[in-house]
């Protein structure tokens, strides 16, 4: 076989529409583009701007942005409260990693929030990235550790 013997498969290439060469060719006349009006014309049918009475399209963006502003690049996080730690054991380490294998987080990607709903009665090691007051209140006071990253 040679690239001279290559040949596209049947049926995948058609022959373009010659449009506006007579009755016969099926798209003579008006040439598909019906009777009269704005898209019948020649030159660009309708601008971007013009829309049929509605409001053109970059002027209604400021209010296609949604309610009030949201800040792109804001962080969320995974809300996990000290009564989810109670199926821990005294003395093990809390990190992201082993709270997403325990199936505590909703997406594993995001950064961890420890909130101080509840109580630790056990002594936990926790390293995560953002720990409340009262979280860490409680969790000091049950013997254990706390870092933040």
């Amino acid at each position: 076989m040679k690239i001279n013997d290559l040949k596209p498969n049947e049926g995948s290439k058609k022959p373009r529409k010659r449009v506006g060469h007579g009755l016969g060719a099926g798209q003579g006349k008006t040439a598909g583009r019906g009777t009269k009006g704005q898209s019948s014309r020649a030159g660009k049918p309708v601008r971007p701007y013009l829309q049929g009475g509605n409001l053109p399209f970059f002027r209604r963006l400021p209010f296609m942005r949604g309610e009030g502003f949201t800040p792109p690049h804001q962080v969320i996080y995974n809300e996990i409260n000290l009564d989810q730690l109670q199926i821990f054991p005294a003395g093990s380490e809390i990190t992201p990693e082993v709270l997403a294998e325990a199936a505590l987080l909703r997406k594993p990607k995001n950064p961890v929030a420890l909130l101080g709903r509840g109580d630790v009665k056990v002594a936990l090691k926790v390293h995560l990235q953002r720990v409340t007051k009262s979280a860490q209140a409680k969790i000091e006071a049950a013997g254990g550790t706390v870092e933040t990253s």
